[in-house]
């Protein structure tokens, strides 16, 4: 039996056992709960555990909506016991946290709940996800376990749990019904659900059903994304980190831009507009497959370059020619493991008057924050957004600016 501290990053909350730490999955701040440690031995500093009884509820506990949430069932929800005002609060807090520990950044966040557009209407909408955290997720991944049953992994294992259908995807997922088929031999089976009504079904990478490509709709075009390339998963992810970032960084006609890990081009997009024909954008992207996509999106667009490489290796120069010495405007969008050091080295040197900085981990994102300020870069804007609710997932907007 432990008493439950402070929430952590992943989608934990901090207790002590005998002057031990203890990370609690299913448990909340201020709760009295039995653990079952799942990681972790006499010798281990800390361990891992699982609240398998709650003797002293949080106000802030519910009943999770969906069966296949508790100890040792799926992975992939953290909080669905928890209500989603105080879910966002809990990433809040994590945000925080993390800036503060390993930025040295103190900053009060808020996570704000998104609105997606329907393609089919240009009015803005709250999403289903965003009044009960359900049914929001387009582009789901299932595992497949040696029987050829469809299901979701448990969490930190490779142990397929069967379901009926996962809560927190979007309808159009739903419809696939993975879960009820069989697919003997496949590894994965992946659905994608656009907002242009298209899907898409993949096993083990390859798409079986729909065109080789799905086409999304947001920041007034649309965009090719061929099987299994990256797009945000809630719906009303693209149209809303599209308006953080050009609010952020306010870029003016005739401005030279950059768009690092540009996947299949939507900043880069969203960017040329405003930079007009006497400016510049230039996208830099490791996927071949990703660029190509980004090509014929921005087609019509002459002043947008597009270079396939590795980012740290086109940033030193050591990858395609094309990057400019100076910018005025970089935006990146790194993968979860952060830009880090190299990569913020080089976009200093380039001595851009405004950063944008899109990230999915707050970690990795506190980390380079701190980098940046050893190179003169300040935080200046951070936005907070729950494009993954009943997770422990939140994706960030920082604006940076030079110290001078």
């Amino acid at each position: 039996m432990v008493d439950v501290g402070a929430v952590a990053h992943g989608g934990v909350c901090v207790a002590r056992h005998e002057g031990r730490a203890v990370f609690v999955r299913h448990a909340l701040p201020g709760e009295r709960v039995r653990i079952r440690v799942t990681e972790g031995g006499t010798e281990d500093r800390f361990w891992r555990a699982d609240a398998v009884a709650v003797l002293t509820p949080s106000p802030a506990r519910v009943e999770p909506p969906c069966p296949w949430s508790g100890p040792g069932k799926c992975g992939g929800c953290d909080w669905q016991h928890v209500l989603l005002p105080a879910q966002r609060s809990l990433k809040a807090a994590v945000v925080s946290e993390q800036l503060e520990r390993l930025a040295g950044l103190r900053r009060e966040v808020t996570v704000e709940a998104v609105a997606s557009r329907s393609a089919a209407s240009a009015e803005m909408r709250t999403s289903a996800g965003d009044d009960d955290g359900l049914g929001w997720r387009t582009r789901v991944t299932y595992a497949v376990d040696a029987s050829g049953r469809a299901g979701l992994r448990a969490h930190r294992s490779h142990e397929v749990v069967p379901i009926d259908h996962c809560r927190i995807a979007h309808p159009e997922v739903r419809a696939a019904h993975v879960e009820d088929g069989e697919w003997p031999g496949a590894s994965s089976v992946e659905v994608v659900a656009a907002n242009t009504g298209e899907r898409q079904l993949l096993v083990d990478g390859q798409v079986v059903e729909g065109r080789r490509y799905v086409v999304e709709e947001a920041a007034g075009r649309r965009w090719r994304v061929g099987g299994g390339g990256f797009w945000q998963v809630h719906p009303g992810a693209a149209e809303t980190l599209v308006s953080a970032v050009l609010e952020g960084v306010e870029a003016r006609p005739g401005e030279s831009a950059l768009d690092l890990y540009c996947g299949v081009g939507l900043f880069a997009g969203a960017l040329a507009p405003l930079v007009g024909p006497s400016g510049s954008v230039v996208g830099v992207e490791g996927s071949p497959q990703a660029v190509g996509d980004a090509k014929r999106n921005l087609h019509d667009v002459g002043w947008v370059r597009l270079l396939t490489g590795r980012v740290d290796r086109v940033l030193a120069g050591t990858g395609p020619a094309g990057v400019p010495d100076s910018v005025d405007v970089v935006v990146l969008d790194p993968p979860r493991e952060g830009a880090k050091a190299a990569v913020v080295r080089r976009i200093a040197e380039r001595r851009p008057r405004v950063v944008a900085y899109v990230a999915c981990d707050p970690a990795a994102l506190a980390r380079d924050l701190a980098t940046f300020a050893g190179h003169g870069y300040h935080l200046t804007g951070l936005r907070a957004f729950d494009l993954f609710p009943m997770t422990h997932h939140v994706e960030c907007v920082a604006i940076l600016h030079p110290a001078s």
